[in-house]
């Protein structure tokens, strides 16, 4: 279930210790003028610690609803022109309050109590509104990084399920044939071609797997392809067992595999050396250069796995291309129990 946004509050501390801050500030006149009396000091902080608390709430009960209303971004509107109005008739209620409960007969000017209070509605409105600007950029930014999210995923979803339909057209090609001249090959085939598909079954719901199990993937894998090019296909492994704990992408090596074979000749006469190892903290895939005639390398299949590597771990496979050797260096993962 989605998470509830967060509703946009300000904090209780906020209120009162700037509701007391003016008060104090509003009561320092008083205190150099010698006819004032501490009655006089006090009526005068009580009613801006009052007015102050008053335009708080007002403000901000009155924010959410009318910007949930009216998208304009203008600071003057007509909800500041309201609270200000409102502002004024409180600011009133207060004073003649403050002089009926405590029985004064003089405070100071009326026009400098209003005054006053405008100015505390003016800092406050301008200050909500600040934060509440700032509020609704950070929901905007976190639904944006939300849909990001949910696209990444779809889209890494769409790369796990990668695996070429036109190998299996190929793989059964190869077994007819197999089955019509009589292979006794025929029925290791047909297992290793089940293999196949079980882990592509088992696996493709999983970011991660042992290299381990990606090899196992890998030797059916090759099993199937070289029944169907025999000597004209080769594929060493030689990478070192102490990796083998280490995780990966499933199906990565059999896109690179399939990437050397859609771009390269594959004959008996010019077979195409594949080799696997590795170096540092990366596995590395190199094989022979010996392009097809008018073969064009559009990068898509390369840059999907790049995508599920910076989808996972945000790092970016590297890739070398020399006179006569191309190899594609994927990171190895060792830290994977969050994934």
């Amino acid at each position: 279930m989605e998470k509830e946004k967060k509703r946009f509050q300000v904090s209780q501390r906020v209120i009162w210790g700037s509701s007391i801050a003016l008060a104090i500030l509003a009561s320092i006149p008083k205190l150099f003028d010698n006819s004032s009396k501490p009655v006089d000091i006090f009526i005068n902080s009580s009613i801006t610690f009052l007015f102050s608390l008053f335009i708080w709430h007002y403000n901000i009960y009155s924010l959410p609803k009318f910007m949930a209303r009216h998208t304009t971004k203008n600071f003057v509107n007509g909800r500041l022109l309201l609270s200000v109005i409102m502002g004024i008739l409180m600011m009133i209620l207060l004073v003649v309050a403050h002089q009926e409960l405590f029985q004064v007969t003089k405070l100071d000017a009326p026009i400098m109590f209003e005054l006053r209070g405008i100015l505390i509605n003016l800092i406050v409105y301008m200050f909500l509104h600040l934060l509440f600007q700032n509020y609704r950029t950070q929901q905007i930014s976190l639904e944006l990084e939300r849909t990001e999210s949910v696209n990444l995923g779809a889209q890494y979803e769409l790369l796990k399920q990668q695996v070429n339909p036109h190998f299996l057209f190929n793989s059964l090609n190869t077994l007819k044939s197999m089955v019509e001249i009589q292979d006794p090959q025929s029925a290791d085939f047909i297992l290793k071609l089940s293999d196949f598909y079980r882990f592509t079954l088992e696996s493709r719901k999983l970011d991660l797997i042992p290299l381990r199990e990606e090899l196992q993937i890998l030797e059916s894998y090759t099993y199937l392809l070289k029944a169907r090019f025999e000597e004209g296909f080769i594929v060493t492994n030689d990478i070192n067992s102490s990796c083998y704990d280490s995780a990966i992408p499933p199906f990565t090596l059999q896109l690179l595999i399939e990437n050397c074979i859609k771009h390269n000749i594959v004959s008996l006469d010019k077979p195409l050396e594949i080799r696997l190892y590795t170096a540092d903290d990366f596995l590395v895939v190199e094989n022979k250069i010996q392009l097809k005639k008018g073969a064009l390398s559009t990068g898509v299949g390369l840059n999907n796995i790049n995508q599920r590597f910076m989808h996972l771990i945000h790092k970016s496979i590297e890739i070398e291309k020399e006179e006569t050797v191309f190899k594609v260096k994927i990171p190895l993962i060792y830290d994977y129990s969050n994934h």
